[in-house]
């Protein structure tokens, strides 16, 4: 299994043209492997932090340090962005098309990684045959078939009803433990940030700036009955606090 990187940000600020920082002085640090997951009001930036991380816009000042394995990013969005003419095996292994793999490899991807979201199914559905939570499988079986070791996710269950979005969370926690990413989750739920990570980052608005950082105390391997543990309510109750904290600052 090869280990995600490393991922160290130093004093990063980020404005646009001439405009005020939407983020500023953020310090944080992911060690190789780690979900982080990052919450805080609407507007505070944590999308834009995601793509300072993924080197699709630059720093204004600061730096974003990235050591051990080269980072090989991959991004899931709210929307799952499906191409509603394309089949879920299609949708899947597009990534590999654009890259100029063969149709026979292609076919043979997109049925492993249909297979590990459990829809070896659904092959052949269109985006308008599935539900939401089957769309965001898709969307999750296309950014890791083209097999990163760096995910960053901008609320990619925040549209899904609570069943499903706790099904999706055990489900993608599973494949991290198969492959080792290292992965940043921005999500405006408390309880799946604890669920999900290693370490819960709680930001301010105004500019953007970490007001808390929370170490998850709550072992891995995680599963359904996690969520009933003390330790696991005593984490939500302590980072939504802080959140609280922050909302009425």
């Amino acid at each position: 299994m090869a280990e995600g990187p490393s991922i160290q940000l130093e004093n990063v600020c980020k404005s646009f043209d001439e405009g005020p920082l939407v983020l500023d002085s953020i310090s944080l640090t992911a060690n190789p492997g780690e979900i982080i997951a990052i919450v805080g009001p609407s507007g505070c930036g944590k999308s834009t932090l995601l793509r300072l991380i993924a080197d699709l816009l630059p720093v204004s000042h600061g730096c974003i340090h990235k050591t051990g394995t080269p980072a090989d990013p991959a991004f899931i969005f709210q929307d799952a962005t499906l191409l509603p003419w394309a089949t879920v095996s299609e949708n899947i292994s597009l990534p590999a098309r654009l890259k100029g793999v063969d149709g026979d490899s292609r076919s043979s991807l997109a049925k492993e990684w249909a297979k590990r979201v459990g829809l070896k199914h659904a092959l052949g559905y269109y985006p308008r045959q599935l539900s939401g939570g089957m769309k965001m499988r898709v969307s999750i079986a296309r950014a890791l078939s083209q097999f990163p070791n760096l995910l960053l996710l901008d609320e990619p269950f925040g549209a899904l009803d609570a069943i499903t979005r706790n099904r999706l969370n055990e489900d993608l926690l599973s494949l991290h433990e198969q492959s080792g990413w290292t992965a940043f989750f921005v999500t405006h739920s408390v309880s799946e940030a604890v669920f999900l990570s290693h370490k819960v980052i709680i930001m301010s608005d105004q500019p953007g700036k970490v007001a808390a950082s929370i170490d998850n105390p709550i072992p891995f391997p995680r599963n359904a009955a996690t969520r009933e543990s003390m330790a696991f309510q005593q984490c939500v109750a302590e980072a939504t606090a802080r959140l609280h904290e922050v909302l009425s600052s």
